[in-house]
């Protein structure tokens, strides 16, 4: 009996599933590549990667495929829920599964490439088309699928929707649940690496979802577009702020943390090195702005190369760009927090001075001695001073200072 219900606490899940709800990115790669080589590791007989997603970088994608053609078992993509799609890197990922399964109202296809980090001229956007093209038709006469469509789907951006992709054979089964879909695979034989393969499945089908790690889901955090910009945003911030209050620590420390985090984000994704360097440029010139009197024009300036390499920041499409609503509310806190500063630099130019000869002209005190043009001596902020005046003043009388010659002061009688 003991031996009974410990061999059914070491029953592991027959399916397991994993999603892909986000850009393909190199944390969504580690996070699927992992769960592939998990469920091959404990025996599972079927992977799920349940996907909605706009597409992504190539590299993260092919790393993907690898780890489902290394597979020793069936894994089958399920564009889910209706209303998702598989297109760009989606499609190719799909398309390189055992099978695929799409729910009503999805849609799969658009594979055309685009130039991600660099300028591409006709000549590579053609030689990079024509790769995706064979990559695409590999995998499709792979897995004995349309490989018309795979070349429609790259050079003319070709997209289907599930009834269409079943009727041109680019899919195998349409379900409108995970639980439909297991129903329909259950029993049947596919082909894996030369031999066959009979997906047998046990009701009620467990299911075990494999989650993203803490590490996953941070990498992931990091890598979305508009994280990173507020990571480089914050990180230029502290350090902008260190340099103008030295000692101060701590927005040094938080400004080169931020940055950090962000130069990691700009690795996982298809960075403008233009954009770049216009907000490296924006934040030179607020920081010179600081230092120099150019009377708002560096902050203009900035201003202006600030929004630009705020658009220009990443490449790839839509799924990459900054949001434009987070760029306008961070460029207006940026130019209102400089207009302030240099507001407030600008009172600075017409305010008294407050030391030295010329902090002395119009400050009030009392006449110690009698002051006439000969002199005398009066106190000012608790100091004795000597004095002249043109007119004759009395001991005790109050007096306000006209100007400074050397250490004399030139004073003359408060009107009562």
């Amino acid at each position: 009996m003991k031996t009974f219900i410990l061999s059914l606490l070491i029953v592991k899940a027959e399916v397991y599933k994993v999603s892909i709800e986000a850009p393909i990115t190199p944390s969504i790669s580690e996070y699927v590549c992992n769960a592939i080589e998990k469920a091959n590791k404990d025996g599972a007989k079927l992977i799920i990667i349940k996907m909605d997603t706009p597409g992504g970088l190539d590299e993260a994608m092919r790393s993907i495929n690898k780890a489902i053609l290394a597979s020793k078992i069936p894994v089958v993509t399920y564009i889910y829920p209706e209303g998702s799609r598989a297109t760009s890197a989606g499609a190719f990922i799909a398309m390189a599964s055992h099978l695929i399964a799409m729910a009503p109202g999805t849609s799969i296809g658009a594979c055309h490439p685009v130039a991600l980090g660099t300028q591409m001229d006709s000549i590579m956007v053609k030689k990079a088309a024509n790769d995706a093209a064979a990559y695409l038709k590999s995998l499709a006469e792979l897995r004995g699928r349309n490989i018309k469509w795979a070349e429609l789907a790259v050079f003319e951006a070709k997209s289907s929707s599930a009834t269409e992709a079943l009727k041109e054979k680019v899919i195998e089964y349409i379900a409108t649940s995970l639980e439909e879909l297991l129903d329909s695979l259950n029993g049947k034989t596919i082909k894996m690496d030369g031999s066959k393969y009979l997906i047998s499945l046990q009701k009620p089908y467990e299911i075990k979802e494999i989650k993203m790690s803490f590490r996953e889901k941070l990498l992931t955090i990091l890598s979305n577009p508009n994280i990173a910009y507020i990571l480089l945003v914050l990180g230029f911030y502290g350090l902008f702020f260190e340099l103008s209050n030295p000692g101060a620590i701590f927005p040094g420390v938080v400004g080169s943390i931020c940055l950090i985090l962000a130069f990691y984000s700009l690795q996982t994704l298809p960075v403008s090195y233009a954009g770049l360097a216009l907000l490296v440029l924006a934040i030179l010139l607020f920081v010179l702005e600081v230092f120099i009197e150019s009377y708002g024009i560096l902050t203009i300036g900035g201003i202006i190369s600030f929004i630009l390499g705020s658009l220009m920041l990443f490449r790839g499409g839509p799924m990459f760009q900054v949001s434009r609503s987070l760029i306008i509310i961070t460029a207006l806190i940026t130019a209102a927090f400089f207009i302030w500063v240099i507001s407030k630099g600008v009172k600075t130019l017409f305010l008294k001075p407050l030391t030295g000869k010329e902090g002395l002209v119009g400050e009030k005190g009392v006449a110690q001695t009698s002051i006439d043009s000969k002199g005398g001596m009066c106190l000012i902020h608790g100091e004795l001073w000597k004095a002249k005046s043109d007119e004759r003043i009395e001991k005790g009388d109050e007096i306000e200072v006209l100007k400074v010659e050397g250490l004399t002061l030139y004073v003359k009688k408060c009107e009562k």
